[in-house]
């Protein structure tokens, strides 16, 4: 036999779906507002009735008092059923409706009331207070009930106080006119609850489309693992308002553009400042895969609109892979330079062996000091003027790929640069990218040739690479040093555009500049400054002069 299966307990809560919980919140809000609303106006209106008793009961027992056959009445005729004191105390009450008109004199004996054989007899009440000439209004409880009352004293004509005057409204009346309002009220407390929660109903609904009808628990874990994609990716993330303000910056997008939290409630620009980066995340460049440079990382840019009028930036660090492209070009240069020198090495060999083979030893010695001695030429006269080993070492080689290109790459007598440099690998950077960019320019025209100048002025470096390539238009000149601009196709590693950005911003780190005119030839001539690049020389040590005396003390001891 199967098992029973467990009876499914009763849960007893709020509902999970954010829509119901919103919509029992509000109605539960408004249902407490309505019956607080209610009770706040039932208490003063409660009171209010009873001041409008009592000043109404006040108000009969002033006019009766005013009568002058009550007061002489009082003085003159003995308390009677049928005295005319009681007759016209009971006219006025019939007239006004009152419970109660009781007249007494000074020693609290009845004149009148409503029930005649109370006449004669002593008031349930103290009248003290009307007696000694005062107005009193007071809900009590005497021999007709609990009533609302007003007592006045009664005056003779000549203005002495002869007894008072009490008249009492019947409480119940006062009563059932609040009983008859609460149905109206809650007429109205039901009317406003109903309009509150039909407001809420619409607020509840549109609060469920906004949210997509999830729960909370949803809500909370969404948040969660949104906190935890965005802290945890390694792309930096940007998301900016409809204002245009930085509204949530992740870790990576801290770390790629160098800001912080203080960036968050700002634009771009007064965040980042001006600079193609701050175009990109503003919307002011559009595009997919944007290349942009911040310090000296190398971006990838991509921006995309949100519903709400906002836009979510992303950002990829493409240094290192910009840099591995870099030295995958040079590096398919090199080989393709290697792979033209085996050839060229091959023939010299079977050169070498013709001449050997012929016996012509004398004419196979010359050969090979000549091969020889181009190389050594070149490698020493770029080790003469220019004496730190990476510039030597990355000219030496760049020529050897100029040389397979078809181009003349030269260096300028001016050139002279001592082993003083504060940051070589920074100026192997901006020389290795203009070497480069002159030879793509000049590759497959007449005569070609690169020249490259590097002199110390100072501590202060000057470069200059020349070509005799086409030159660059003068509107074009500062537009060149803009990242993603190029006008050669991408390499197969990725996009163009970084190389002479790269300089002018390396340039402009150490307070430096880097701009381009017109060669003597009618190339391009890329000048870049750099100052404070080079460290003060150093002291050459003083020769010391010894007297010869001294020596030949020295000399003898040491014998």
């Amino acid at each position: 036999m199967s098992p029973t299966p467990p009876a499914r307990r009763l849960r007893l809560g709020l509902p999970r779906r954010m829509f119901s919980q919103v919509l029992l919140m509000q109605v539960a809000i408004a249902a407490g507002v309505a019956v607080l609303a209610t009770g706040l106006f039932l208490a003063p209106l409660s009171k209010q009735l009873d001041q409008e008793a009592m000043r109404r009961a006040l108000a009969i027992a002033e006019t009766t008092a005013q009568d002058p056959q009550i007061a002489q009445g009082v003085v003159t005729t003995p308390p009677s059923r049928n005295g005319p004191v009681q007759r016209e105390a009971e006219r006025i009450r019939r007239a006004t409706h009152a419970e109660y008109i009781v007249v007494l004199n000074r020693d609290w004996v009845r004149w009148s009331h409503p029930t005649p054989s109370e006449i004669g007899r002593r008031v349930s009440t103290d009248p003290t207070d009307a007696l000694a000439g005062q107005e009193v209004m007071e809900i009590d409880r005497g021999t007709l009930g609990r009533s609302a009352r007003g007592k006045v004293p009664l005056y003779d004509a000549d203005r002495r106080i002869v007894g008072a005057v009490s008249v009492g409204i019947a409480y119940d009346s006062v009563r059932a006119r609040l009983i008859s309002a609460i149905p109206g009220l809650f007429a109205y407390a039901g009317g406003a609850l109903a309009v509150g929660a039909l407001a809420a109903w619409l607020i509840s609904r549109r609060v469920q489309r906004q949210t997509r009808d999830l729960a909370f628990s949803d809500i909370s874990a969404l948040l969660a693992e949104r906190e935890a994609m965005l802290h945890g990716i390694r792309e930096g993330v940007v998301a900016l308002d409809r204002a245009g303000r930085v509204r949530l910056l992740n870790d990576e997008a801290r770390r790629l553009l160098g800001i912080g939290d203080e960036a968050v409630g700002r634009t771009p620009d007064e965040a980042l400042g001006a600079g193609r980066t701050t175009d990109v995340l503003a919307g002011r460049v559009t595009g997919t895969d944007l290349l942009t440079v911040r310090g000296q990382r190398v971006l990838v840019a991509n921006r995309m609109p949100t519903g709400d009028g906002g836009a979510v930036a992303t950002l990829r660090d493409r240094t290192e892979l910009e840099q591995l492209g870099r030295e995958l070009d040079s590096t398919r240069g090199l080989i393709d330079a290697l792979r033209a020198q085996d050839h060229e090495h091959a023939n010299r060999m079977h050169t070498l062996l013709g001449l050997l083979e012929l016996e012509m030893y004398d004419d196979a010695v010359e050969f090979v000091g000549e091969v020889v001695g181009d190389h050594r030429a070149t490698a020493e006269q770029v080790t003469e003027k220019i004496q730190d080993p990476l510039l030597a070492a990355l000219l030496v080689g760049k020529a050897t790929v100029a040389a397979e290109r078809g181009v003349a790459l030269w260096v300028s007598e001016r050139t002279r640069l001592p082993d003083r440099l504060i940051d070589p690998r920074g100026l192997v950077t901006v020389l290795g990218n203009l070497v480069d960019n002159a030879l793509d320019a000049v590759a497959g025209t007449p005569h070609a040739r690169v020249e490259v100048e590097l002199r110390a002025e100072g501590r202060t470096v000057v470069l200059r690479v020349r070509d005799t390539g086409p030159g660059i238009p003068e509107e074009q000149r500062e537009v060149v040093f803009t990242e993603g601009w190029s006008t050669k196709k991408p390499p197969a590693h990725g996009k163009r555009g970084i190389g002479l950005s790269l300089v002018r911003r390396l340039a402009e780190r150490q307070g430096g500049s880097a701009t381009v005119g017109t060669a003597a030839g009618g190339g391009a001539e890329f000048t870049v400054i750099l100052p404070e690049a080079l460290t003060e020389p150093e002291p050459e040590p003083a020769v010391s002069e010894v007297p010869l005396g001294t020596a030949a003390v020295a000399e003898e001891e040491a014998r």
